[in-house]
Formats: structure tokens, sequence, C-alpha cells
């Protein structure tokens, strides 16, 4: 075993056991043990001392659009994993679509690698997509280290990604299902969407009663009745729709292999304070109302949410118009993902161990990422540094993503990440982002 290089002492760090006071000592990049807090600290070793700040294990984000190459005047592995870092995230997992060429072929996947390998900050992996016309393409890619395939069920927004009817859906999954992969659904249902009043207009109401719940309902119903007879295991997507919720939950109490993730901006920002035409507010599926957000909590306590992810789906300002049915729809928050969650969750009576299950412990199963996810030997010494108490308020001026355009400016949150550590090296910190140091990952074994 190589030298003891780093002790991290905190009076609470994050463990699966708990949160307590420990020291974690980290050898070659990789968490040694997970000491008491008062335990010997090697001559081989430097101490990094926290005192009272919380040690929560590196945040795992698995729904990030980079859109590079092709639209980094959108994004770019560069400042997306710049505002990943600041945020507290240690790893992310790129969406297949919004960068040209889109993640559907083994040598479009090779493309993206090459241009995120010098940019990376943080730790990067790659969806694949599914389409139409590329069901041949999924077991190579899948061979080549994706962590699962995306599809949508309704249009994409972008020509180059269109969406799998439900014969496509079927074909799409049973190929996935043959080598033991993971299909992620958008779902949406068109014929819902379609039937939808469709208004232009600066009128929030409006773009929320072109996407409603049934829309999701019924995709949902549709996706979960295919993992059914397939036996196949599906993730849903951002979801929105709290009235699916008591299906998820019954399909997962019969065994069908079903896991959902839900978003920042729908689990702390609400339809009821969206200004008409403040389209930084756009997302597909919409933010709902505040009793629909009471329940999407309920569903995290409960378990049928498994897990929180940021959606981060950024565009250049222009995009964002003030017309509802005509601007870009998607929500800029990699940054600040983990102080928004954290300041609704303390207020909802959760703790920085609920947060640290559904933002790093659970994001890192369902991609079958096994070094990441928890602070225990063994792992990666991923590390966020949290001054769970202090408050500051949203200052888009500030954030590292390109774009500095967000639904989140003008907001007081509490929890300020102090630094972020990648294989037990600071990575940012005190207002600093170091060079990119990120490894480009691949699916486990």
């Amino acid at each position: 075993m190589p030298d003891i290089q780093l002790v991290l002492r905190s009076t609470r760090v994050v463990t699966p056991a708990g949160t307590r006071p420990a020291a974690v000592s980290v050898a070659g990049g990789t968490i040694d043990a997970v000491l008491p807090y008062d335990a010997h600290v090697p001559s081989s070793a430097r101490l990094e001392d926290v005192g009272d700040h919380v040690v929560l294990p590196g945040l795992v984000d698995t729904h990030v659009h980079v859109n590079d190459p092709g639209r980094t005047e959108w994004e770019g592995f560069w400042t997306a994993t710049r505002a990943a870092a600041a945020g507290g995230i240690t790893t992310i997992v790129d969406m297949p679509l919004n960068s040209l060429p889109p993640t559907t072929t083994v040598e479009n996947l090779r493309v993206k690698q090459e241009v995120a390998r010098m940019k990376a900050h943080v730790d990067v992996g790659f969806w694949g997509g599914a389409l139409p016309d590329n069901v041949k393409d999924l077991r190579p890619l899948h061979d080549a280290g994706v962590f699962g395939f995306k599809c949508f069920l309704s249009p994409s927004g972008v020509d180059e990604f269109p969406e799998l009817d439900q014969r496509q859906l079927a074909n799409s999954l049973g190929e996935v299902n043959g080598f033991g992969g993971l299909l992620i659904v958008h779902a949406e249902d068109p014929q819902h969407l379609t039937a939808a009043p469709q208004r232009d207009g600066r009128k929030y109401a409006d773009f929320l009663a072109s996407r409603p719940r049934d829309a999701e309902n019924t995709a949902i119903e549709n996706l979960i009745a295919q993992a059914r007879r397939l036996g196949a295991r599906v993730h849903v997507l951002h979801l929105s729709s709290s009235d699916a919720l008591p299906l998820i939950a019954a399909a997962k109490r019969e065994g069908v292999r079903v896991t959902v993730e839900s978003c920042p901006h729908f689990l702390t920002l609400t339809a009821e304070e969206v200004p008409d035409g403040a389209t930084e507010f756009k997302c597909c599926p919409p933010i709902r109302e505040a009793a629909n957000q009471d329940t999407l909590w309920a569903g995290l306590a409960d378990g049928t949410i498994d897990c929180i992810v940021s959606d981060h789906s950024p565009s250049t300002a222009d995009l964002k118009t003030p017309d509802f049915a005509t601007a870009w729809g998607g929500i800029s928050s990699l940054q600040l993902g983990l102080p928004a969650i954290w300041t609704e969750a303390r207020r909802r009576g959760h703790t920085l161990d609920d947060v640290a299950r559904w933002m790093s412990a659970a994001p890192a199963e369902l991609a079958g990422l096994s070094k990441k996810g928890a602070i225990e030997a063994g792992r990666d010494a991923d590390f966020a540094i949290l001054d769970a108490d202090a408050a500051f308020t949203v200052d888009a001026a500030r954030l590292e993503h390109r774009n500095r355009v967000t639904a989140y400016a003008g907001k007081t949150l509490h929890g300020v990440v102090t630094s972020t550590w990648l294989r037990g090296q600071r990575i940012a910190g005190h207002g600093v982002i170091g060079e990119p140091t990120g490894r480009l990952l691949q699916r486990d074994a």
C-alpha cells in the first residue's frame, strides 16, 4: 500500500453509517480508512482540518448537457466542469444530445471523448443515445463504455436526436436488455402534448398548460409496461409530475426494475413564483405547483424517487426570449444544486445524510460507479466541503458556467462549498479552481 498522503479531519464527516467526527486517510487517491477524529496522523501525511465544516462525498451528477463539441457557445467541458467543481460535484455523466455530433455511434463517442480529455476539471462519463435508426449501434457503444442509453418519447428540441415511438422503444429496450444495459427515458407522451393548448406569449400559466401532468403519467405508465414485459431496467429522467409516484411505487413493489430521478428546480422552485416572461425558468417537463412539489419531497422521503441530479441544460442568453413558446427550455443549475437542495431539505427536516444519499450515493449506483458516492475505504477520495450554516445570495456573474443565466439569481441559499477534492487533491477552494485533472470514465465491467 502507498503511504498515507492526506488526512482530512472534521467534526462532521458524512459516511454511509451516518455523520460523525472522523479523520479520513487518503493514499494514492483512494480512501484508505475512516478513522476516529483524534487518530494519529502519519509523518508522511498532510493534515487538513476543516473544523466544523461538513465533509460530504463528492457529488455525482448523472444528468448534464455539456453541448461540446458543436454547440460550445452554449456550454463546454471547460466551463461545465469548472461549475461542477465549484459546486462540490466531482463526477458528471454527459448527455448524448445537444452536442454535434450526438453520442449515438462509437465514432461520435470518440469525438466527444477527445474534446473532453484535456478540459475536464472533474471526472466525466458519457451516456449513449437511442434513436429510431441506431439499434445496431447500441451494443458497440455499450462495449465502448457508455453508462447507458438515453431516449426521448416526445420531440427532443433538436433535429439530430429524434424521439422513439412505442414500437421503436420496444426495439431499443429489447436490444439494451439483451446485454444487460440501462435505458434512461425522457418520459412525456406526444399525443397528450399535441392535445394540450398551445399558446404563444409571456404567460407562464399558458406554458404550464401546454405540458400537462398526464403527458408524463401516460409515458411513465407505458414505459413501466414495456419494462415489465421485457424484464428490462429503465430509469425515468427529471420527474416533475407527482401524480406518477403511486404508479412508480407500485411497479417497484412488484419488482419492475425502474428507478427515478428529480431535479433541484422541481424541488425548490414553484410555478406560483415564476414571473411572466421569465424564461430562465422554462424547462420540459415544467416546474409545477407548490402542492405538487410537496408530494415530490414525500416521494424522496419514502424512496420512490431515488436521486437528485441537475439536468443542467444551458443555452446562450439570446435563446431565452421572453416568449415561453419559443424560448429554449433548460435550467442552468450545475453550480447551485447542492445549496439549493440543502436550503429546502433542511427546511423540511431532512439531513445532510439524506442529501448525500440523493446526490452522491444513488446517482453513483445508477451509473454503476462503484468507486464513487461514499466516504468509505476503497472509494475514490472525492469530497465536497460544505459550510452548512453559511448563507449567500446568488449572483449570476459569479457562476462558472458559460452563459450566466439562472433561475436562482437573487435567491438566498444556505450551504457554501468551501472546497472540492478529486482523488485526494483540492481542485477548487477559496474562489480558485485549479487546472483540469479530471479523468474520462467508462462503465465498470
